[in-house]
């Protein structure tokens, strides 16, 4: 085996070839240190004398099926011109690791399109170790995202689990990167994300969010001059919700034979109506639904002119259309419809920031799905720092499907 292959097939430069031999059916590679290019690890200066050695293995590359080790009589020297005595540096090792760095690169490059457990099994390393090479690197990349160029984010909450787990979530929405994970929800949840922002001076343009006053809050305190765009998609999803309890309260209240007309709408109602199947006949049994009950039917027609307030021409259109919805929604007797549409008005400067910056929760909502399988197919998290520096790399994240 030539000093040039044990560069160029095992990331190993700066040391001469020995010998080879197995060892249990794992080939050993026996190499040294060439004593002409011993420097301190410290000053780098050439003047040092050797002081012994240390053997230590390094699992490097496999050849095949056959796990590959590299043995190294590490030196320690002195140095005449600092004075101390220590190892030298090896290179192609992190000197607390017992593997080289080309095995590290290559089960990083396993992990991509393998479990840590298959990856482990294939490498023939444990799981702890993988793990702990996903997480050194995870860490080296994404531990403090860059928030400079942040202009337009999204904040938005995801169950994690059992006990009302949250982690609270932000969104760069230029480059669909996660830029923060919190602990919990609301504006607590937020603050460590606020300091790193004020140190690093960006300019936030915009926020899109729901309704929530704790993160409304938030964002008003510590970005007075961002706008705040209210998603349009929890709006609709607001509405929807409150539909099903006028539908349900409606349901308690009805005959006998009505109750049977309106049972299992509710999900009609929610349904838009392109979406509507007509082998299931969900046409027809939404029409009888809204015909036996006006304030049910006034409901969701409302529900469906509120779909167009965000795709008029321009502010001032959407402006006036807002404000007749919620005259009509006021004219109509249902105390559901004059709450919510007390509900729009408080929070019409964010219904309509949507004009000013277009944008939304959905990319997020995207990216909180990601998170939602990631968890799964892991079946829980133990380690919270790996599981979110996992959150923070998930926009480079590649599926393939495997037959």
């Amino acid at each position: 085996m030539s000093t040039s292959l044990l560069y160029h097939g095992f990331g190993i430069r700066g040391y001469r070839y020995k010998r080879s031999y197995f060892q249990e059916g794992d080939i050993v590679f026996s190499i040294a240190k060439d004593p002409s290019t011993l420097r301190c690890p410290c000053c780098d200066g050439r003047h040092v004398i050797r002081r012994g050695s240390l053997l230590r293995w390094f699992q490097a590359l496999p050849i095949g099926r056959k796990m590959v080790y590299v043995t190294l009589h590490v030196p320690r020297v002195e140095c005449h011109d600092c004075g101390i005595v220590r190892q030298i540096k090896i290179g192609f090792a992190d000197p607390r690791r017992t593997y080289t760095k080309s095995f590290e690169r290559y089960a990083l490059e396993l992990s991509r399109h393998m479990t840590i457990k298959n990856t482990a099994m294939h490498l023939g390393i444990s799981w702890d170790v993988v793990k702990d090479i996903q997480k050194r690197y995870l860490s080296k990349r994404y531990a403090k995202p860059r928030l400079q160029e942040l202009e337009l984010i999204a904040i938005d909450e995801i169950s994690i689990g059992k006990d009302h787990r949250y982690l609270t979530v932000v969104l760069d929405l230029l480059t669909g990167s996660v830029v923060f994970v919190g602990d919990g929800k609301g504006a607590d949840a937020l603050l460590p994300f606020w300091k790193r922002l004020k140190r690093s001076r960006a300019k936030i343009d915009a926020v899109a969010m729901d309704m929530s006053p704790s993160f409304i809050s938030a964002v008003t305190t510590n970005l007075p001059g961002a706008a705040i765009v209210f998603d349009h998609f929890h709006i609709v999803k607001m509405f929807n919700d409150k539909l099903a309890g006028l539908r349900r309260d409606l349901q308690r209240e009805a005959k006998e034979a009505d109750k049977q007309v309106l049972k299992g709408t509710r999900w009609l109602l929610m349904k838009n109506p392109d979406n509507l199947r007509q082998e299931y006949d969900e046409q027809e049994r939404l029409e009888a639904a809204l015909q036996l009950n006006q304030p049910l039917a006034t409901a969701y027609y409302l529900k469906e002119d509120l779909r167009q307030l965000w795709s008029k021409k321009n502010k001032e259109n959407a402006s006036v259309f807002l404000d007749q919805w919620i005259a009509r929604a006021r004219s109509a007797g249902i105390r559901m419809l004059d709450k919510f549409a007390d509900t729009l008005k408080r929070h019409r400067k964010g219904i309509l920031a949507y004009y000013d910056y277009p944008i939304s929760t959905g990319p997020l909502e995207g990216t909180n799905n990601k998170i939602k399988t990631l968890q799964r197919q892991a079946y829980g998290f133990r380690d919270m720092k790996f599981f979110k520096l996992k959150i923070h790399a998930l926009h480079e994240t590649k599926y393939a499907l495997v037959g």
